[in-house]
């Protein structure tokens, strides 16, 4: 019955693909129903169904002011464009698009990160992850010679890296935006480690009510625990702040820290809390101490394995 009710569109299957994608994109109402339909194009190889898809890209792109809407949809055309150049597919006029949206979304994202609360600020800090990841993607392929399918870079991608850096030093913005800014400037080589340490200072400090501070931590060290590792001073100001945090409000914040801590993998856990145990000013790795005893328990299995005696020497 479907089969029947798709013959409708057309006598062969790429015709009957092309008029149901374009009647998808004349009846898409949001920009999230649109986006999607760049991709089915490209990966379906369905040429004459684009322009009607870019058009109605371009015009709820257009008519939607929400930044958040504008960042959800950058990552798909930014795989596009990728996989679009790849192919030799013309994404000339996508490029386009996607370049107004990374305008707006500059210009809109100073106003979108304001006034917060911890839901929404946990979904704008994944929208930020999502777009500067993309624009990542994009500048590595226009760094290995494919220039037309990038944007223009480096230009966009320092746009949007100037719009974070006016954000990060910002406190009245949450902590989970401001914090995870600051980690993405650090990691793009916008600010040294002497910087990134005094910012975390400031945060990080009696008079900043902790529950702000520990979505700082949370936003700076999403990913991974690994700067904690090799950083001995940020690890300092870390577990010197902790270790200030009244009984009250230690309550309030663990949670955060946990769901924090949570998402490193064990050996970053581990390496941490080997650091924790034997002095973090210390910017050696912890050795931990031989128990000949325990030790000395191996030895038969381990002599039988080799075939000759070992004897706790």
């Amino acid at each position: 019955m479907a089969v029947v009710e798709a013959g409708g569109y057309g006598t062969t299957v790429a015709s009957a693909a092309t008029a149901k994608v374009t009647e998808a994109a004349r009846a898409a109402e949001t920009l999230a129903e649109v986006t999607p339909l760049v991709e089915v194009c490209l990966l379906a190889d369905l040429p004459e169904a684009t322009p009607a898809v870019l058009r109605a890209l371009d015009t709820r792109a257009a008519l939607d002011t929400d930044v958040a809407h504008l960042m959800g949809a950058v990552p798909p055309l930014a795989r596009t464009l990728r996989y679009g150049d790849v192919r030799g597919t013309d994404v000339s006029a996508l490029r386009t698009v996607t370049e107004g949206l990374m305008v707006r979304i500059c210009v809109g994202l100073p106003g979108a990160v304001a006034s917060l609360s911890d839901e929404a600020a946990a979904s704008l800090r994944t929208h930020i992850d999502a777009v500067h990841s993309a624009l990542a993607l994009l500048a590595s392929e226009g760094s290995g010679g494919t220039a037309e399918a990038g944007l223009d870079q480096p230009e966009m991608r320092e746009r949007w890296l100037d719009t974070l850096g006016g954000l990060a030093a910002s406190d009245q913005i949450h902590g989970l935006i401001t914090g995870r800014l600051t980690r993405l400037l650090y990691d793009a080589g916008r600010l040294d480690a002497a910087e990134t340490r005094r910012r975390m200072s400031l945060v990080l400090t009696v008079g900043t009510p902790p529950a702000h501070a520990a979505h700082w931590v949370e936003g700076f060290l999403a990913g991974g625990g690994l700067l904690l590792v090799h950083d001995a001073a940020l690890l300092s100001l870390v577990d010197e702040w902790l270790s200030a945090v009244a009984g009250d409000s230690f309550t309030d914040v663990l949670p955060l820290l946990r769901r924090t801590f949570g998402t490193f993998a064990p050996p970053e856990r581990r390496s941490i809390g080997e650091r924790v145990r034997g002095g973090v000013a210390s910017s050696e790795p912890v050795v931990a101490r031989l128990d000949r005893e325990r030790a000395a328990l191996v030895l038969p299995t381990l002599s039988t394995l080799l075939g000759r005696e070992i004897r706790h020497g």
